[in-house]
């Protein structure tokens, strides 16, 4: 029996050729079943991670598989191998097991591994499976749609539309039917068609829990709308939603993607001073991509001892893999430094560090995000691997005027003598003190039980201050100075 067209599929009496690059989204399990049903037999799954669970009792689960198989006609369909013992021996035993019992009868795995010849006594045919083109996806999406609809017409006049609104997502085919039939039955809550909004917080769902365990899972709340950012700044925020919503087509239908070994990635650094909207801007990235925002805490990352850093980071790299999200390393430099003239045992495990980063970087399939107080700090290795990079200026008067209207919002009442052009063109912050300046004198006015005033805000400002150890002066504060003072 040949092996079909999956993504590392094989069969034990077949021989094949290596493995190449797997991408994610390719639907290799859908491909396998329809291989077999056109070869008019039927498909038997077993569940890969239950039999992870119970690795003692897969040798007679194997004898039950193989008899039901004959029974009814069928070949099995097992994947993906990821979910198999991770631990290379048991891994080897499980699969060998299964093909001593499966031997004569049509066998296929899907999964990104590569080939290990322990697996079986043959070696098998061993096929890749491309991410589907933005047509065939809109194709998978509308069928999706229209069988979680079901009877009733149509999911939505514009299939198109949805699925360009989660083109940036990589899907197998069991993901994208759940996302489908959740997107539906949110939209007949409401008696209404499906929404782009609908299906983006469906795929958002298909996301499991494990890259929680190793970063801060953020749900995007903020949109274009909300950024007061330099034109220059802003272009560059939507090239890099563009170049994660467009990578399919251009990196692999079109083949632009260079050699090495490298992946499909999109790779931007965020730099500039601290507030200056950084973090906020891969937030609404993650909204526009309809994806969440992962947040890596770098304290959990970075180890004393040798070699547990590497192993840290290589872990959310691979959990980064399996989840359809924007990773954010937040002061990035910490990690990402220059690498030095080695003079001791320390400069060469740090060298190490950085080297094993840019060679993961590379390989890396998903969307990441790194953020910068000091660009300067970063090694220029990294920086030529990068797709985009944006400048976060300090915010000028009228971007500040602008923040300030933003951050106090139209819900807060607000008092006659209140001068926010004052705020903006005297005080010279950023939007993260800016924003910390409003809530405070949010706080000062719920405490008072009437509007805002100026005084209210004068006195948050004086308090931002001390906090970032500025001098209250006369030059700033003007006829406030003595509010000032005594906040």
């Amino acid at each position: 029996w040949p092996a079909t067209p999956t993504a590392s599929s094989w069969s034990p009496c077949s021989p094949g050729r290596s493995s190449r690059r797997v991408f994610r989204g390719g639907d290799a399990e859908g491909l396998a079943a329809a291989a077999l049903a056109a070869a008019g037999l039927g498909v038997l799954a077993p569940d890969a991670a239950a039999l992870a669970r119970r690795p003692a009792d897969v040798p007679a689960l194997a004898r039950v598989l193989t008899r039901e198989a004959r029974l009814t006609g069928s070949g099995v369909v097992l994947g993906p191998l990821t979910d198999l013992p991770g631990e290379p021996a048991e891994r080897a035993r499980v699969l060998a097991s299964l093909c001593a019992a499966l031997r004569g009868l049509p066998l296929l795995t899907h999964g990104t591994p590569g080939w290990d010849p322990a697996w079986a006594a043959d070696t098998p045919v061993v096929l890749d499976v491309e991410a589907p083109t933005p047509e065939r996806q809109a194709a998978r999406w509308r069928h999706a749609l229209d069988r979680a609809a079901g009877d009733g017409g149509p999911a939505t006049g514009d299939t198109g539309e949805l699925a360009r609104a989660v083109a940036a997502h990589r899907l197998d085919s069991g993901q994208l039917r759940r996302a489908a039939d959740a997107a539906v039955r949110t939209a007949a809550l409401d008696g209404r068609a499906v929404e782009p909004d609908d299906l983006r917080a469906a795929v958002r769902a298909q996301n499991g829990a494990g890259l929680d365990r190793l970063a801060r899972r953020v749900e995007p709340g903020v949109g274009w709308d909300d950024l007061v950012l330099p034109p220059t700044t802003h272009r560059r925020l939507r090239e890099l939603a563009l170049r994660a919503r467009h990578r399919e087509r251009v990196l692999g239908q079109w083949g632009m993607r260079p050699g090495g070994g490298r992946g499909r990635g999109v790779v931007a650094l965020f730099a500039g001073e601290s507030g200056t909207g950084k973090t906020m801007s891969a937030e609404v990235v993650a909204a526009d991509l309809g994806m969440d925002l992962y947040v890596v805490d770098l304290s959990t990352v970075v180890d004393k001892y040798v070699g547990e850093t590497e192993k840290n980071l290589e872990r959310i790299f691979t959990g980064a893999s399996a989840v359809n999200a924007v990773l954010l390393f937040d002061e990035a430099d910490a990690i990402f430094g220059k690498r030095s003239e080695v003079k001791d045992a320390h400069d060469r495990h740090a060298n190490i560090e950085s080297a094993y980063l840019l060679q993961r970087m590379e390989s890396f399939d998903g969307i990441a995000v790194l953020t910068t107080n000091l660009r300067a700090n970063l090694d220029e290795a990294f920086t030529r691997r990068l797709d985009v990079v944006a400048d976060f200026p300090v915010p000028d008067a009228e971007q500040r005027l602008a923040l300030w209207d933003r951050c106090l919002g139209t819900r807060l009442p607000r008092g006659d003598d209140l001068d926010l052009a004052f705020c903006a063109d005297r005080f010279e912050l950023a939007g993260g003190s800016i924003r910390a300046c409003a809530v405070t004198a949010a706080y000062l006015a719920a405490e008072s039980g009437g509007p805002l005033t100026m005084g209210q805000v004068v006195t948050a400002v004086a308090q931002e201050y001390r906090k970032l150890g500025r001098l209250v002066l006369e030059g700033e504060f003007g006829p406030y100075l003595a509010q000032a003072v005594g906040a």
